[in-house]
């Protein structure tokens, strides 16, 4: 099997989320710039509007999400595994609230004049203007947290998560690594990115020992990629993951279909349905540069709407 190709930039949370995750597994995979900011149209090429990232890449078929991204992994290299026997449920239940709500406060916090200057040194003025104005409509309809009450409610989940490791486990469900820790350390490695603002992490030693412990797994084995020869990968592919859309889901194997982010990033991705089950929709869709692409979302977080025939 040839690598895996991620879609990502160096600044990027949940991009981080993914490296680990390489690094965890030991695996070797190709890494492909993208811009932080639109225009994307490599991205677009590849995913048909998604633009959140990372995204990943195999061939013809594409990843968004990384719940989703991190299941793909780990089925394609289960040793040593992301859901371990016997905490599997409880440790994605604690990823995805560190996905959405730890999240949520770590970035208007982190993002705070002081933090900023670091988390975007180098950018001058004009592009800071630029990221805020691109960024704007991504979090449009969104409840964004002041950075006094992201704050409070930040020292207030570092207390939880510092009782988590109490006991003295390495990991936050036992001897292992799970899903959660990856999901929780790239909420602080996005602190780390601004010095003045790791001061909320000193008073937790267990916390600050644990981070240590998962950011040594490294990245993997990146190899650089430039986009088009992803896109040229894509193009040439012959097949695809196999999937199939499972009976009494609400939706039929070929409909037209958009699937839409349902929190932020709202950008509608439009195509024939080929595949869906309780935890991944499948759209098929064509570009002309990329070919048939087959792009897939997880079923939780995404709304599916019918559309005109595809």
């Amino acid at each position: 099997m040839h690598p895996f190709i991620l879609h990502h930039y160096a600044n990027s949370p949940f991009s981080e989320k993914i490296r680990l995750v390489f690094g965890f597994k030991g695996m070797a995979w190709q890494s492909v710039h993208v811009p932080s900011m639109l225009p994307k149209p490599d991205v677009v090429a590849l995913t048909g509007g998604y633009r959140r990232t990372p995204f990943l890449q195999h061939g013809a078929d594409i990843w968004c999400d990384t719940a989703l991204m991190a299941r793909v992994i780990d089925r394609a290299q289960p040793t040593p595994p992301l859901y371990p026997p016997g905490v599997a449920g409880a440790a994605q239940t604690l990823a995805q609230w560190a996905d959405a709500t730890l999240f949520w406060a770590v970035i208007p916090y982190t993002l705070q004049p002081q933090g900023i200057a670091h988390v975007m040194a180098g950018v001058p003025p004009e592009g800071l203007k630029a990221f805020a104005a691109d960024r704007a409509p991504f979090t449009a309809g969104m409840t964004r947290q002041t950075p006094a009450d992201a704050t409070v409610a930040l020292k207030a989940y570092l207390v939880r998560l510092e009782e988590q490791l109490a006991d003295g486990r390495a990991f936050l469900f036992g001897g292992q690594a799970s899903i959660a820790d990856f999901s929780v350390a790239h909420c602080l490695w996005f602190i780390h990115l601004a010095p003045p603002m790791v001061v909320i992490l000193e008073p937790f030693a267990r916390l600050r020992a644990w981070y240590a412990r998962v950011a040594s797994f490294g990245h993997g084995e990146p190899t650089v990629m430039k986009s088009a020869q992803a896109i040229e990968l894509a193009a040439a592919a012959t097949s695809h993951e196999p999937v199939q859309v499972e009976p009494g889901l609400g939706f039929e194997a070929g409909e037209g279909v958009t699937v839409t982010p349902t929190d932020y990033g709202r950008d509608p991705v439009a195509g024939a349905l080929v595949g869906l089950t309780s935890e991944e929709v499948v759209i098929e869709r064509h570009d002309e540069r990329a070919g048939r692409l087959h792009v897939h979302f997880p079923r939780i977080g995404f709304q599916i709407r019918k559309e005109a025939k595809a």
